[in-house]
């Protein structure tokens, strides 16, 4: 019994199955429709995101006996014998393997001859950039000229490598990594097709294994089914790639806990069973960035598959230790291949994020103010932004306090009300901030609840805004009335360009 890969097997045939390159798809078809054709193009892009395979339908459409709006009819005698590999005029080349000026020579001294049973005759060169300089003179020679029988199709995953001299005489169309969804949902149409059960959680697994490129997602999915035995598992696909999600999320977990003997033991876990620590960091990496996003945008969290265990985390980590684990994984990223060995690099850029923390501004016991006395009424919003000038406040939580009204406040309650228009400004760590922020204003504890609502009352930055306002008016009506300067208007014709009052408060 003979079988033929699944990356084989699913190559698109048509520019309507190509996976994710719409931009280059439309351009394409609408060239074709209009008989606009280059007679050169480029196609550049990382490995296995559709390079090769839209080349060879474009070859083929070149060719068609019953082109279709654009796209190759599949029927004819020409597209069959493309689909086939034998198709004579599509002379296929990989560059890699024939670099010598001799062998590019060789190919284009049959290319002033006449297609043998196509209207075109079409050259595909692969990973072009592998070419010599000479090479590249010989083939420029062509391009510059080229028989009106002739199309050239590149490829490259190193265009920087390729002369300007050749480029400026290509059509280039840079090629995406495919996004995750992208991968997963064509994965899961093969898999349906296939008739083969797979978990969801596998299917993600090796979508991020794939890291943009199809055709490594469908190679990873061979694997996958023959390691589980004709099933796609998520511990089998685990196993497979040497990744343990508990050994990873019992890592983060220890870091939000800052207990080092767990982390420790966690990397030694990871290292007995054969991990690539590379691997390990950028894993941490993309959960550090599922527990931000959960942070800012809780709903993100809501169809993640490991949802429980992000929305723990999103809670035990304040969004600032959150971004710092974020930069100094990712420059440990970097500095991986310098350290003496993997475990050593990988056991400090741990050690590092428990080492720092961001910069925390001291909170101060402020005196009681005025405000400090029970208040069951709307208090004003002057006495509402005096008690928060007082109040060491920064970033988001600042501007989550100067959007509230206040509402309530007595000994043991103090009742906010956030518009509900302004609701994106919430979240539970900055609540909590603000809340520590009132205990020590007040110097005494107290609750906090932020109510949503329709605000019709003047928040802290309403005020300010209003202020400001009213500053600039003043100002307007002040240079208008001086005397100084209405001579200057009046004798040497000048004009008030701009009037800016002069900022008396740090909000």
């Amino acid at each position: 019994m003979s079988y033929q890969a699944l990356a084989r097997t699913w190559r698109p045939r048509r520019f309507a199955e190509i996976t994710g390159q719409a931009h280059v798809v439309q351009a394409l078809r609408n060239a074709l429709r209009t008989g606009r054709t280059h007679h050169a193009y480029l196609f550049t892009g990382t490995r296995g995101v559709g390079k090769t395979t839209i080349a060879r339908i474009l070859a083929k459409a070149f060719n068609c006996e019953q082109l279709q709006d654009g796209e190759p009819c599949g029927q004819c005698e020409v597209c069959l014998a493309v689909d086939e590999g034998r198709f004579v005029d599509l002379i296929e080349v990989d560059a890699a393997s024939r670099t010598r000026v001799e062998d590019t020579q060789k190919l284009l001294e049959n290319a002033q001859y006449a297609p043998s049973c196509g209207r075109y005759k079409v050259y595909l060169i692969d990973e072009v950039h592998m070419l010599s300089g000479h090479s590249f003179n010989a083939l420029l020679k062509t391009l510059e000229e080229p028989p009106p029988h002739v199309k050239f199709l590149l490829a490259t995953t190193d265009p920087q490598k390729i002369p300007a001299t050749v480029l400026s005489r290509c059509l280039q169309f840079g090629l995406k990594k495919l996004a995750p969804d992208q991968i997963e949902a064509r994965l899961k149409h093969i898999l349906k097709f296939e008739g083969i059960a797979c978990e969801s959680g596998a299917l993600r697994r090796l979508t991020r294994a794939a890291d943009g490129s199809l055709r490594d997602a469908l190679s990873l999915l061979d694997q996958a089914i023959a390691y589980g035995g004709g099933q796609v598992r998520t511990s089998d696909v685990e196993a497979m790639l040497g990744l343990s999600r508990r050994s990873l999320t019992g890592l983060v977990e220890a870091l939000a806990a800052r207990d080092v003997r767990a982390v420790m033991a966690e990397v030694a876990l990871l290292a007995e069973a054969g991990i690539e620590l590379g691997e390990v960091l950028k894993e941490i990496l993309s959960l550090l960035h599922r527990i931000a996003l959960a942070q800012m945008l809780p709903e993100t969290a809501e169809q993640d598959e490991e949802r429980d265990f992000i929305l723990a985390q999103a809670r035990a980590l304040s969004p600032e230790d959150v971004q710092l684990c974020y930069q100094i994984a990712l420059m440990g990223q970097r500095d991986l291949p310098l350290a003496p060995d993997p475990r050593t690099g990988l056991e400090m850029v741990l050690l590092r994020m428990l080492a720092f923390r961001p910069l925390e501004i001291p909170e101060v016991a402020l005196k009681p103010t005025s405000v400090e006395v029970e208040v069951k009424q709307d208090i004003p919003s002057e006495q509402w932004a005096d008690l928060l000038a007082r109040m060491p406040l920064a970033g988001m939580t600042k501007e989550l306090a100067h959007h509230c009204v206040l509402d309530r406040l007595d000994e043991r309650r103090c009742e906010l009300v956030l518009d509900q228009s302004l609701a994106h400004l919430y979240s539970a760590n900055r609540k909590e901030q603000l809340e520590r922020a009132l205990q020590a204003g007040l110097g005494r504890r107290i609750e906090l609840v932020i109510r949503f609502g329709k605000n019709l009352l003047e928040t802290p930055a309403g005020l300010r805004q209003r202020q400001q306002q009213e500053r600039r008016e003043a100002a307007e009506r002040a240079i208008a009335e001086d005397e100084t300067v209405r001579t200057f208007v009046e004798t040497c014709n000048a004009q008030i360009v701009s009037i800016k009052p002069i900022e008396i408060d740090g909000f």
